[in-house]
């Protein structure tokens, strides 16, 4: 086996991304939940929140690891050892979007391969804005997160 990266914002960190962990977490030596400290979107949760929220969610799974980062995934990847940057796959536009990313970090370093995992079918819907914009206008969204993220999502738009 080897280790992997799985690079995101996971602002909230949802059940799609918890299940693309559960599932990766049996095929790597170590995977590595990387969340960006400063992405290009409106962030709710401050990195140190995502990664708190991220850690309690997968606190059962011990070969993997939650950092933040900043900078370029395969530059992280190489930093960690990582043969492999992991991504989740919902629908055909999300397709479009990782394939032009793994090209753009293969040009960048040919050692490390981009490994896309397709959501399970009860996820393929769940996005971290959408879930923000639910809880926001008072819907429930409780079997989309986990629950420390629930309560905390309660909290923030409260």
């Amino acid at each position: 086996m080897s280790d992997a990266v799985y690079p995101g914002s996971f602002d909230p960190v949802h059940n799609g991304h918890i299940d693309i962990v559960q599932r990766a977490s049996k095929l790597f030596d170590h995977l590595v939940l990387a969340v960006y400290d400063s992405p290009n979107k409106d962030i709710l949760f401050s990195t140190e929140e995502r990664i708190e929220l991220f850690n309690e969610a997968i606190s059962d799974l011990p070969n993997v690891e939650v950092v933040s980062f900043a900078g370029l995934v395969p530059n992280l990847a190489k930093k960690y050892g990582a043969e492999f940057i992991l991504r989740g796959l919902r629908a055909g536009f999300d397709f479009e979007l990782e394939f032009e990313m793994a090209l753009m970090w293969r040009n960048l370093d040919q050692d490390v391969d981009v490994l896309c995992m397709m959501s399970s079918l009860q996820y393929k819907f769940v996005y971290s804005s959408r879930i923000k914009e639910v809880v926001r206008l008072g819907g429930d969204i409780s079997g989309l997160v986990p629950a420390n993220v629930y309560e905390a999502l309660k909290e923030k738009f409260s």
